[in-house]
């Protein structure tokens, strides 16, 4: 069966097992799927030179361990619980790097002065938000990203964060009553 574009995860898990195909197999998993996990990544606030290393580190990791895959779940699936894990990964690394003298005015965060009036600039109210998801426990800061910028399903992110449908929805909550209240704080 010839290889194109449209050939299925499935197919394309099994013919990667002949190492003839292998980069070309490869290559439709990465134009396929390279964009949905650059975006994810981003999600976390990660620069663009950043999220390209990360999404290249977990093509990396999949490339490895493709051979090995069971198709417990979809491929898709699979890579973007690899790619998470590099991401939380970079984000602990970059903590544990970066601690913040808090003398230090030229490495604080800060959030664009309101214009006067009683309207806010559109980047006044996103850095506020990205301040307030910064503020949230790491996994409610992951389900938040994944069901309100990303959409996904409740089911979906089960399958990847390998939780309870419940206990996200309840970290999901958890973290917006928390971003409201930092929101409303203002």
């Amino acid at each position: 069966m010839p290889i194109t574009e449209n050939t299925s995860d499935e197919e394309l898990v099994r013919q990667f097992a002949d190492e003839a195909n292998r980069e070309s197999i490869f290559r439709i998993i990465m134009k396929r799927y390279g964009a949905k996990l650059y975006a994810h990544v981003r999600s976390f606030f990660i620069t663009h030179e950043e999220a390209d290393d990360i999404v290249q580190n977990t093509f990396v990791k999949a490339w490895r361990a493709l051979p090995k895959f069971r198709a417990e779940s979809s491929l898709y699936t699979w890579l973007y619980r690899i790619a998470t894990n590099e991401t939380l990964t970079f984000v602990r690394n970059r903590k544990n790097r970066n601690t913040i003298s808090l003398d230090d005015d030229e490495n604080v965060y800060q959030i664009p002065s309101v214009e006067t009036g009683t309207q806010r600039s559109g980047d006044y109210i996103a850095a506020k938000l990205r301040a307030a998801i910064e503020q949230l426990p790491e996994k409610q800061r992951i389900v938040f990203n994944m069901k309100y910028f990303e959409e996904m399903k409740y089911e979906e992110m089960s399958e990847i964060l390998n939780t309870s449908v419940g206990a996200l929805k309840a970290s999901y909550h958890f973290a917006a009553k928390k971003i409201e209240n930092y929101l409303e704080n203002d």
